[in-house]
């Protein structure tokens, strides 16, 4: 049968999914005193801070406000027409009914904002007003501007890029901006339906609401995206709820796996909060610099799988 509210007597683990009823959406919005679920239409793609290319960009706010947090990739104007010429013909993911029923104009896909103008993008995403490149000391063309995504700055994603586009054609595309010929996209933009929680302000590292230890939320819900961050949000969770019945305190993993990176990118608290799925790109960073990427992966996939072992055999 439907379930169309949360038992509030027992112990309840949530994990309805992204595509979460509306009469539960309706119910979860009220437990938690928020006028609705989060709805994330269409999201921009991330790349890693080591791949860009520091030559190209330069970091600066608009009209100098701020610290100066984000990045920005300068186009002229025969780079601008050519990208823009390749953004308006690349090739989309086919949508489904109920996901183009909710399009909205503040996240309207980028392709879908270029279609109206070759200078749309000029006074929307790629605006360069309030930009001065410190190498010319002028306004340039266009800018992409890239935001700072995770706590410790490994992460950036492209400002306004909400994209519809197959991943091979944002890989393709996206890659022309300059300094990030040789970026490394950990997460490709996506568009569709998706009800889910603000976790980073509402969710405690154990899963459990901050505001009540005996509600916990696992799987997509929570905003981490894909099979393997549902596994392993629902294993932590229901392991933390049999803890709880057992008198011990919760396991928390740190971000030396992936278990524990993902959970804590979820219930970290952001300005921007979007969904994500486990990647490379939120586990610690090593120590060193290793180039090449199948060695570094190694490592990283070594160092978890030791502290997995390690912490899971201290907790038993």
């Amino acid at each position: 049968e439907e379930l169309k509210e949360i038992p509030k007597d027992t112990v309840v683990l949530v994990a309805s999914g992204p595509l979460t009823s509306e009469a539960l959406s309706k119910n979860i919005a009220e437990m938690l005193d928020q006028e609705y679920l989060y709805f994330y239409d269409a999201a921009a793609p991330i790349v890693t801070l080591e791949s860009i290319d520091k030559d190209k960009v330069y970091f600066q706010s608009r009209y100098g406000k701020g610290d100066g947090e984000y990045i920005n990739c300068p186009m002229t104007k025969e780079e601008y027409e050519a990208f823009y010429e390749a953004l308006i013909t690349a090739e989309r993911a086919p949508m489904k009914k109920f996901e183009e029923e909710k399009l909205f104009e503040g996240c309207m896909p980028v392709e879908r904002i270029a279609q109206r103008g070759i200078k749309t993008l000029l006074f929307g995403p790629l605006k360069p007003k309030g930009l001065t490149n410190p190498k010319t000391d002028r306004w340039d063309y266009a800018v992409v501007q890239l935001r700072q995504d995770d706590k410790d700055g490994k992460l950036y994603n492209l400002v306004g890029f909400q994209t519809n586009l197959k991943w091979g054609e944002q890989k393709r595309v996206f890659s022309m901006i300059p300094g990030l010929e040789n970026a490394e996209f950990i997460r490709y933009g996506v568009m569709h339906r998706n009800t889910f929680i603000d976790s980073t302000k509402l969710l405690t590292p154990a899963l459990n609401l901050k505001g009540n230890d005996n509600i916990y939320f696992a799987g997509q819900i929570t905003g981490g995206e894909g099979y393997v961050c549902a596994i392993a949000t629902g294993l932590m969770a229901a392991t933390n709820i049999i803890r709880k019945f057992d008198g011990k305190e919760p396991i928390i993993l740190d971000d030396r796996s992936s278990i524990g990176a993902i959970i804590k990118y979820i219930t970290e608290e952001k300005k921007n909060f979007q969904p994500m799925g486990p990647n490379f790109g939120i586990i610690k960073s090593l120590d060193e610099r290793i180039r090449d990427k199948k060695e570094k992966y190694n490592k990283i996939s070594k160092i978890a799988l030791d502290y997995l072992e390690e912490k899971l055999t201290q907790e038993k």
